[in-house]
């Protein structure tokens, strides 16, 4: 009991607070309007390049490079499921994507985008987000807790589908499948949900907080901590964790994003 107290200490210490990111944070969102699925189907999911915490700023997206789902262990390509349309960010518009899930058996299903290289050009740099989210039909565990084997990437320790608001939040940043040791995990909320039914955003929740995002460090293993204190969508982004670090010539930003789902207690 004592040794568990003590590794469960050790792993709160992973989050930093009080530590704070530039404003514009950059999150490549994966939105579904739910996260559990009851009844088999397609499921629409929102592809969008945004600035959540602000509500802010929407940056051009351009078709992503690969997208696709692993239910059970088997990888089903989504790219000709993706239309584009006009996201109408309340700051401005920008292009983005709506694409399908098929959600059929029940268990996990992991959502990935492989977005084309984004150029920021106020930082003359390159960001790629390799982003993962996930949905599960009948509250069946099959492949939350598994690496899908990207370049780099955010692995949950927690089933990132229903986490509870008010309790903590545990990942792994990997790069290659190797642990990746300080890097700096900007940690925003979705202040605001797209619409499914339209190309804006439903209401605004929260504001952006003083700094702007949080940032946690990862321990020598990789992992990190956070505690979440609201229910609803969570982005995390492990900030050139990848192994790619030059695009066209530029400096490249190889990002692992995860985005996870917190829910009220009942």
């Amino acid at each position: 009991m004592f040794k568990t107290l003590l590794a469960s200490a050790a792993a709160a210490t992973t989050l930093i607070a009080g530590l704070t990111a530039p404003a514009n944070a950059h999150f490549l969102l994966e939105y579904t309007t739910d996260t559990m699925i009851d009844a088999p189907g397609d499921v629409p999911v929102k592809l969008i390049f945004w600035h959540p915490l602000e509500a802010g700023h929407a940056m051009e997206m351009e078709k992503p490079q690969e997208f696709y789902v692993i239910h059970r262990g088997e990888k089903t390509d989504l790219m000709d499921t993706l239309k584009p349309f006009t996201f109408e960010a309340p700051e401005n518009t920008a292009q983005a994507f709506m694409g399908t899930v098929p959600v059929k058996r029940s268990g996990d299903y992991v959502m990935v985008t492989v977005p084309a290289p984004y150029y920021e050009e106020s930082e003359d740099i390159y960001i790629q987000q390799i982003t993962k989210a996930f949905l599960n039909r009948n509250e069946l565990p099959t492949d939350w807790d598994a690496p899908v084997g990207l370049p780099t990437e955010i692995v949950p320790l927690n089933k990132p589908h229903n986490v509870i608001a008010g309790g903590t939040f545990t990942g792994r940043v990997l790069a290659n499948g190797e642990p990746v040791a300080g890097a700096e995990i900007e940690i925003e909320f979705m202040a605001a949900e797209p619409q499914m039914d339209g190309n804006g955003v439903q209401e605004i929740t929260s504001g952006p907080l003083p700094g702007g995002a949080i940032v946690a460090l990862s321990d020598e293993n990789g992992y990190f901590t956070f505690g979440v204190p609201k229910a609803g969508y969570w982005g995390f982004a492990a900030l050139g964790s990848g192994p790619a670090t030059e695009h066209d010539g530029k400096e490249l930003s190889q990002d692992a994003v995860l985005w996870i789902r917190a829910w009220d207690m009942q």
